[in-house]
């Protein structure tokens, strides 16, 4: 059968084979021979690597990978099976799935299906059998890149199969957050007592990062990416956040004007990932796209406040151009750059010095992953009683 097409117009057909030839094809030309693996047939998206270890059903299920094929570096996936409890939003959001050794039986107390089953009902098609090693290897010295994956009848001459993806869309450019959203307000209610109220924009946000903010005593109110400044106050809110997603922070307008009217009120501000990213261009910074970005559940940041080092979960291929050093004036007041990569010196972070307001380029809710910046949450709630006192 056919699955209906994604948002990005790939038509998948769905079939479970994972003894099937497959082929990847990247937009340089270069290929890599398979096996089928979830469902049959063909996709489109940018071809990325994540490093994490762990975690793979929190990667699949982050809103953030909408319109990217994923390739695994860890080269045993899926031992553990999938369960109904680790989803971070409501499907699967890579448009493809490559790995090198694919579990042949998954154990684990809590799995209640194989990954290749999900794959598989959720019409995602994947790759398996590859050398995921020299994969990274060539996108790392060639960078992120268009890729398409065929199997089955979507097989055909490699010549024409290369042509099919250098037509697909690229991502510089691209405006998703629509795309992931959710289409309706919902609240996440305090757990506990409750002590503030937070409007989040949602922008791909993952199921745990709201779950983090309850654990605090906050009602979150999570608002569609297109939300209006009207329709932000209007659940009174004492702290204003704006959540990871996909696509280009250059194409992102509305988000960046809903921000700069947040920032004239002087509301408390958080901001993650993509909120980052909104935030620098908010202040009037240019964003670019990285080479091959950050993805993956170990990433070294520093927090320049503290000169603490911090192990933290990343995805994201674009980042803020700021100056390192030094505060920096803004229409909004000063503001610093507050965090950085140990890797590459890549912004990770920015804070403002007149008003309450700050934001991270990665993940501290870490899940999948490590806990050591969950303290920016306890940060947050900080901002919010000062602003409240």
């Amino acid at each position: 059968m056919t699955a209906p097409a994604d948002p990005a117009g790939t038509a998948r057909t769905v079939g479970r084979g994972r003894k099937e030839p497959a082929v990847l094809v990247l937009e340089d030309g270069r290929t890599f021979r398979g096996r089928a693996y979830g469902a049959v047939g063909e996709t489109f998206g940018e071809a990325v690597f994540s490093t994490g270890m762990t975690g793979y059903q929190e990667t699949l299920t982050d809103p953030s990978y909408h319109r990217q094929v994923v390739v695994m570096t860890a080269p045993h996936v899926g031992n553990t099976g999938v369960n109904d409890e680790d989803p971070e939003s409501r499907r699967i959001w890579v448009s493809g799935y490559v790995v090198r050794d694919p579990a042949r039986i998954p154990s684990n107390w809590r799995s209640v299906r194989s990954l290749d089953e999900e794959l598989t009902d959720q019409g995602v098609v994947g790759i398996s059998g590859v050398d995921t090693r020299a994969l990274t290897r060539h996108l790392r010295e060639r960078g992120a890149m268009r890729v398409g994956i065929f199997s089955g009848a979507a097989l055909a001459d490699e010549a024409a199969l290369l042509e099919r993806v250098r037509k697909a869309p690229q991502m510089k450019g691209a405006d998703l957050c629509g795309e992931v959203s959710t289409d309706q307000p919902y609240v996440v209610p305090a757990l506990g007592e409750k002590r503030f109220t937070v409007a989040a924009i949602d922008l791909g946000i993952k199921g745990m990062t709201p779950h983090r903010m309850a654990e605090r005593g906050i009602e979150v109110h999570v608002l569609p990416a297109t939300a209006t400044l009207e329709q932000v106050y209007a659940v009174n809110p004492d702290g204003v956040f704006f959540s990871n997603g996909p696509g280009d922070p250059a194409a992102a307008e509305h988000p960046v004007a809903l921000m700069r009217g947040v920032l004239e009120r002087g509301t408390p501000l958080f901001g993650i990932c993509f909120g980052n990213q909104i935030l620098g261009r908010a202040l009037g910074l240019g964003t670019f796209k990285l080479k091959y970005g950050h993805r993956g559940i170990n990433q070294p940041v520093q927090d320049r406040a503290t000169g603490k080092v911090e192990v933290t979960a990343h995805n994201h291929g674009f980042a803020v151009d700021a100056p390192l050093d030094g505060a920096f004036d803004t229409a909004f007041g000063r503001a610093e750059v507050s965090h950085v990569c140990l890797n590459d010196n890549v912004v990770e972070g920015l804070r403002l010095l007149d008003r309450p307001g700050f934001s991270v380029q990665y993940h501290p809710e870490a899940a999948a992953g490590p806990h050591d910046a969950a303290y920016l949450f306890d940060r947050f709630v900080t901002l919010m009683e000062g602003q409240r006192a």
